[in-house]
């Protein structure tokens, strides 16, 4: 299931399409294998979106926040994620990417990023006072910082042991261990720092 974004198909004017209608803006992933695509659409009354049995329409004035994020998996080290939650308390989760096979998870980054913003833009242009939130939960992102300083720490010790006693193999091991381990914890602390963001500046951090 590819992600599908684009314009609605040409409708003839009548007494509720006019030529100055906004097209409707499309959205889809799969989040599994085996259940059905989560399906979004951004309509003229609405957020619309469907995910399995669940659906519903939100006007934009009643999504109360987003909240953008990265959140990599170990098939797609390069995946996003927006939380939308409603007035009324209902969440929703829009991912970059989707299943494709049982060893395949295809990025959708251009068209992920294309219904992002024009969601923001949309809720903008309603007058909407949603709050939005970039990046992970400030305790969990504490928690990933100390995570951070105690191997940095551990590694340090080891590599000093490896060096006074001549374990040149081990050493070499250990700074690339502390390389990867900067490359992938490192960048998802530093994307997902905690932080408010305006309708008009989106972080790019969390965009792909």
């Amino acid at each position: 299931m590819n992600g599908i974004i684009g314009l609605s198909q040409p409708q003839p004017h009548n007494a509720t399409t006019s030529a100055s209608s906004a097209p409707v803006i499309s959205y889809a992933y799969k989040a599994s294998l085996i259940g059905a695509a989560h399906r979004f659409e951004l309509t003229e009354a609405g957020l619309s979106w469907q995910a399995g049995s669940r659906s519903g329409v939100w006007p934009y004035l009643e999504i109360a926040a987003i909240r953008l994020s990265y959140r990599p998996v170990s098939m797609q080290s390069r995946r996003f994620r927006a939380d939308i939650e409603s007035t009324s308390g209902q969440r929703i989760v829009v991912l970059s990417t989707s299943w494709q096979t049982v060893a395949l998870m295809a990025p959708q980054d251009r068209d992920y990023r294309a219904f992002i913003e024009s969601l923001h833009a949309r809720m903008r242009e309603a007058g909407s006072g949603a709050t939005l939130i970039g990046g992970i939960g400030p305790k969990t992102y504490a928690a990933g910082i100390m995570l951070l300083v105690l191997v940095a720490i551990a590694i340090a010790g080891l590599l000093l042991r490896a060096v006074a006693t001549g374990e040149w193999a081990g050493g070499l091991f250990l700074i690339g261990f502390a390389a990867l381990f900067t490359w992938q914890i490192g960048g998802f602390v530093r994307r997902n720092r905690p932080r408010a963001y305006a309708f008009d500046h989106l972080p790019e951090a969390l965009l792909p």
